[in-house]
């Protein structure tokens, strides 16, 4: 029935073109980080107003006002992480159904560790300038805490961000433990069994928060980790492509209530912003340099342009005066990135279960049941044949809609630990890892031996 509905939608997309928004004047929310460029594009370039939208994009202090914002209806939409909006559906942390159609970019995202902590990292323990380096590099100085009675302490932006999964993704696979959620018995700080605590802190706060010694280490997106290596405040040890390769970062989110209520603006929204996104990417990143102007502006990101160009254009600094080329640390339109495939929102929920944030095992249908309530392609699909249609874009800068699978097609996905994700198979993911909760047949078979 679902490909059936899709047929029909696609095949009545002329009549669509024709229809008229709902809502014209929009406000749309982002925190600071150079992957809302899709939103500064869209209206500095006209793809807003192309579509007979009046857009203001408004600036939030964090993650949880943003969140507040969109769910009480202050903002129409807004630049979401993908767990945040996976999470929200889920019940997890908000009572607000949210959802998305459009994935504004993959990547984005580096762990980095203060100048004073990479200093204690023997010589031949670490890897060349660019390559992913193992957190088990930590284990000596995290030793050496532990026996002065200190705990070391690193910072995330957001209980269900991309950034807490990733870091905790890096320190497990090196052999330390990042911690477990208990919200079964009120405890949702994550924190327990932990060998170092790991909380959260605003994005734009990150550098300064490492420069007063509070933070030894965060996981944040761009320009922060930048803005910390300019200032000599610390080493990118890692990148979330070097960690996970192709995944959901940030998400066009709304919620399910205002999808409904709007169903021809949604369209026109995802319309320009996958302008925005071929723009970015288009002729092997041509326009970055432009954009990073852009969103240098102060009611963008408001950082250096410097800075802000060197993830933006791939030429990226783990070190001060140490770059490297990382053409993919911000993709925002090839590998067909912009589409919301149901693995990326599965991901997502593993790790949720991994940690503890999800109290209770789940069968594997579950896990999909959840992705297709938060992930809705249908819209995309509308926006695209729209786009065909006008000449705006072309089929072959989309996936095939008719064969398109759980997975996203293209650059192939690697985990830095070696393990191998199967969105079909989510509680056998979960079973490769030392370190985490236990699956759903992990649990059972528990249940059956007590």
């Amino acid at each position: 029935m679902r490909r059936i509905a899709l047929t029909l939608l696609l095949g009545t997309c002329c009549l669509s073109q024709a229809a008229v928004a709902e809502k014209t004047d929009l406000r749309l929310g982002f925190v600071k980080l150079t992957d809302m460029a899709p939103l500064a594009v869209a209206l500095e370039q006209g793809f807003f107003e192309d579509e007979g939208l009046f857009v203001s994009v408004e600036a939030q202090a964090n993650w949880k006002v943003l969140q507040d914002r969109v769910t009480d209806g202050q903002l129409d939409a807004a630049h979401m992480l993908a767990g945040q909006v996976v999470a929200a559906s889920a019940g997890l942390g908000s009572q607000a159904r949210l959802q998305t159609s459009l994935v504004l970019d993959l990547h984005g995202n580096a762990c980095t560790v203060s100048k004073a902590i990479w200093e204690q990292v023997p010589a031949a323990q670490k890897s060349a300038t660019g390559q992913a380096q193992s957190a088990s590099v930590l284990q000596t100085t995290l030793k050496a805490y532990a026996e002065q009675g200190k705990t070391m302490q690193f910072g995330t932006v957001f209980p269900y961000s991309s950034h807490n999964y990733e870091l905790r993704y890096w320190l497990a696979a090196g052999g330390i433990h990042p911690g477990f959620y208990a919200p079964e018995q009120g405890d949702n700080s994550g924190q327990l069994q932990a060998q170092l605590l790991i909380s959260v802190t605003p994005p734009p706060q990150m550098p300064a928060t490492m420069e007063a010694g509070t933070l030894q280490g965060f996981c944040v997106g761009e320009p922060w980790n930048q803005q910390a290596v300019q200032k000599g405040l610390g080493v990118v040890l890692v990148t979330n492509e070097q960690l996970h390769g192709t995944m959901a970062e940030k998400v066009l989110g709304v919620t399910a209530d205002w999808a409904k209520a709007n169903p021809n603006t949604h369209i026109k929204l995802i319309k320009a912003l996958l302008r925005a996104g071929y723009w970015l990417d288009q002729n092997n990143n041509a326009n970055r340099a432009a954009a990073a102007k852009m969103i240098a502006q102060p009611h963008y990101v408001g950082a250096d342009v410097g800075i802000l160009s060197r993830s933006m254009t791939g030429t990226f600094e783990f070190e001060q005066g140490k770059a490297s080329q990382q053409q993919d640390f911000n993709v925002f339109f090839r590998y067909h990135a912009t589409y919301p495939f149901y693995a990326d929102a599965i991901w997502y929920l593993t790790q949720m279960r991994r940690w503890g944030q999800i109290a209770n095992a789940q069968d594997d249908a579950w896990y999909l049941q959840q992705a297709q309530q938060v992930f809705q392609p249908e819209p995309y699909q509308q926006a695209a044949a729209e786009l065909i249609a006008e000449g705006k874009l072309k089929a072959t800068d989309f996936v095939d809609f008719k064969t398109a699978s759980l997975t996203r097609p293209g650059k192939e996905s690697s985990f830095i630990d070696g393990k191998t994700f199967d969105p079909s198979q989510p509680n056998a993911y979960l079973q490769q890892f030392a370190i985490g909760q236990q699956s759903a047949a992990t649990a059972k078979m528990s249940t059956a031996k007590n």
